[in-house]
Parts: C-alpha cells; structure tokens; sequence
C-alpha cells in the first residue's frame, strides 16, 4: 500500500513538473522538500529499467574529451557526471541531493556569460519555458562550446520541428543518436545568439508513467 502511494505521488508531482514553470517548480519544492526525494526516487526506478542510462553515455563523452573543459550540468540529480569526470562541473538542481549541487532555476543560473564549455541536460528539459531554459543555456556556453541533451524518446512530437527549433536558439547540431528506443542523445555546438522571438518547434510531450 506505502509504495502505491509512493508512486501514485511521484506521478502527480511528474505532473505538475511538466505543467510549470522552471520558476513554479523552484517554489513547489521550496514549500514540500520531501516531494523531490519522492519524484528522484520514482525517476530513478523508471529509468533503472532501461538497459542503459543516457547520463553513463555522457560521462563517457566527457572523459574522451580534455579535462580541462568546464562543465554545466542542468538537473543534475545526485550529481552523478561531477563524480565521475575530472572536469569542473557546475551542478544545478531544484534540491541539493548532494552539497556539490547549486539550487536555482535552471532558467536562472548563477554563472556569468561565456563561462563553460559544454552544458548537459540529461533527462532534464522539463516545465513550460523551455525556451527560456535553453536560452540560459546558450547564455553561459562559450562560442563553439556544446550543448549535449538527452532526453525520453517518445518525448518528440516532430524531431525535425524540435532540430530547427534549436537552430533558431543558436545551436547548430552535430551529431544525432536515435539508436535506442528509451532516449535519444543529441549534440549540438553553440554558433550564435538566440533569435529574439518564440520557437514554434520547441515542444517536448510530458512523461506519462502507468500506475503500477
């Protein structure tokens, strides 16, 4: 019965984080910091079932590239990448499940222009102003650095729509891995300012998990 509740609420607060703001979400965790530790719980048993997690392909990625290279990392979790590279990390999240995390709005993060050289959201573009979030994105990446996202497959509405999106917010794209059906792992490198207007192409359906 515990664990009936347990993932009835972790798909409510699912829900709601697909529904809201990056902004709404800082405060939903703010006022109950117990419901993170229930949704990560509950996202981390979703994902343990994949044959592979998309966060040990980038951490590979990061290792064949130099350490010196810094690092955003954009709902990071349990902050498992900074734990497994040589690289500076800057860990941001909602809650800090660990002390390397920094809690902010992802569309709000506290590092100055230019300032990294690859930025990661790993499972993590969610809420409505996506468009703001990766705007932050392109904001702190150097000129040419990389943008690496992976994220739930059948998450895509119309892939194409989504790739010319993220042209529009200066991201040109490098390489694309559809190769499994849980994820899809894309690359871009920063080329340029995000176009002042709204990205019609930019939507991402929510993750809908069954009642188990």
């Amino acid at each position: 019965m515990e664990e009936r509740l347990l993932s009835a609420r972790f798909r409510y607060i699912n829900q709601q984080l697909y529904t809201s703001s990056s902004q709404e979400a800082v405060k939903l965790f703010q006022n109950d910091p117990e419901a993170f530790q229930i949704y990560h719980r509950g996202f981390a048993q979703q994902v343990g079932r994949w044959p592979e997690n998309p966060v040990d392909r980038i951490i590979r990625y990061l290792r064949r590239r130099p350490a010196s290279l810094v690092v955003a990392d954009f709902g990071c979790g349990d902050c498992k990448i900074a734990n497994s590279v040589r690289n500076k990390v800057h860990s941001f999240d909602l809650v800090p499940l660990s002390p390397l995390v920094t809690v902010c709005d992802m569309a709000k993060v506290p590092l100055a222009a230019e300032s990294v050289d690859v930025a990661v959201f790993c499972l993590a573009l969610m809420g409505t102003n996506l468009q703001e979030i990766l705007e932050e994105a392109n904001r702190v990446l150097k000129q040419g650095g990389t943008l690496l996202v992976a994220e739930v497959a059948s998450r895509f509405e119309d892939t194409r729509a989504f790739m010319t999106a993220m042209g529009q917010l200066g991201f040109k794209s490098v390489s694309k891995d559809f190769s499994s059906p849980f994820f899809f792992l894309l690359e871009f490198s920063k080329t340029a300012p995000p176009r002042p207007r709204p990205c019609a192409g930019l939507r991402l359906r929510p993750c809908r998990y069954k009642r188990r």
